[in-house]
């Protein structure tokens, strides 16, 4: 087997994990019977991230570096990875050993042997490897947002996908031409399509270090996803207003026959009145929220700055042929 393998990892702040993630993945890779480089992005990383990279390159050339000058974000990070990547496959995986090294194998067989563009894994069940559940909330908050974005878009979302996904050059390439600044890679792996094959994956505790993502960070996260692959929540707003519009009709028609049949009597219902201006208002800002989301996505478009910035980089083997 002669396919060259392309591993981009996404790292910010993984300092402690570098060398453990490379010394598992290398052990996989050698099983493998395969040329590869492992491409390291770095995120704007605060630690020695950087140092710790550099210090493998120095014994392994096959291993490459892209440094941002800044955080651009992980959509960003795999970004640059997929542009910078020489191998016939490529496989995107987490630096925290998250995404276990051990289905490399069984990625790149369904690749060579039964012909799948993409192969990419999801996690199976919401128990860790100790056995130990998922924050219930978290959970729940999961469920709603795969069932609410695959209702609402024209791409399927497979619950419990994760950005851990070996692709073929042809994919890569249908991957590099999308340019859009606001990037929702898990819709748009969806998106260009290709045979795909998705294999399970339990659940594995980070080794060292901790998770940067935060609720906050997972509820922008799902925000750009259905803003980037739906427009029904304007469409939503704009029922909702026309719905909110047609009950203040029928209110003020009754009002208004109410007046007329029983001239000497006040209208009385201030309370309701008082009531209805606030939930109006509410649907209002509401309104304006989601269009703002949308424009402010937009502007971002229109600015057409690049999705990233190197500051520096190492090159591979495999990079410099």
């Amino acid at each position: 087997m002669n396919d060259k393998l392309s591993i981009i990892v996404p790292c910010y702040n993984e300092e402690k994990m570098i060398h453990l993630f490379y010394h598992e993945v290398k052990k996989h890779i050698n099983e493998l019977n395969i040329s590869y480089e492992m491409i390291f992005v770095n995120d704007g990383s605060k630690d020695k991230t950087i140092d710790e990279v550099e210090k493998l390159h120095e014994i392994d050339k096959n291993v490459a570096l892209i440094s941002f000058s800044r955080n651009f974000g992980k959509e960003s990070a795999m970004f640059a990875g997929l542009e910078y990547a020489k191998g016939e496959m490529v496989v995107i995986m987490d630096a925290d050993l998250q995404h276990p090294p051990m289905l490399l194998k069984e990625m790149v067989r369904l690749i060579n042997e039964e012909g799948y563009e993409t192969v990419a894994a999801y996690r199976h069940g919401r128990r860790n490897s100790k056995g130990q559940k998922e924050p219930l909330l978290r959970t729940i908050y999961s469920k709603i947002f795969y069932r609410f974005i695959n209702k609402m878009s024209d791409v399927t979302l497979k619950e419990g996908a994760t950005d851990y996904r070996m692709m073929t050059r042809k994919v890569v390439d249908a991957l590099k031409s999308l340019k859009e600044y606001n990037r929702f890679s898990k819709g748009l792996f969806e998106w260009v399509g290709f045979k795909t094959k998705y294999i399970p994956y339990q659940n594995v505790e980070r080794v060292a270090g901790t998770s940067t993502w935060s609720f906050g960070n997972l509820f922008n996260y799902a925000l750009e996803g259905i803003t980037s692959f739906s427009v029904v929540p304007l469409r939503l707003a704009s029922v909702l207003g026309l719905l909110c519009a047609s009950i203040s009709f029928i209110y003020m028609a009754y009002v208004i026959i109410f007046k007329m049949i029983n001239p000497e009597l006040g209208v009385e219902g201030w309370p309701t009145l008082v009531s209805i201006t606030l939930f109006l208002g509410g649907i209002i800002l509401i309104s304006l929220g989601l269009l703002g989301e949308y424009i402010g996505r937009i502007y971002n478009e229109v600015k057409r700055r690049p999705i990233y910035i190197v500051e520096n980089q190492l090159n591979s083997e495999i990079h410099g042929e």
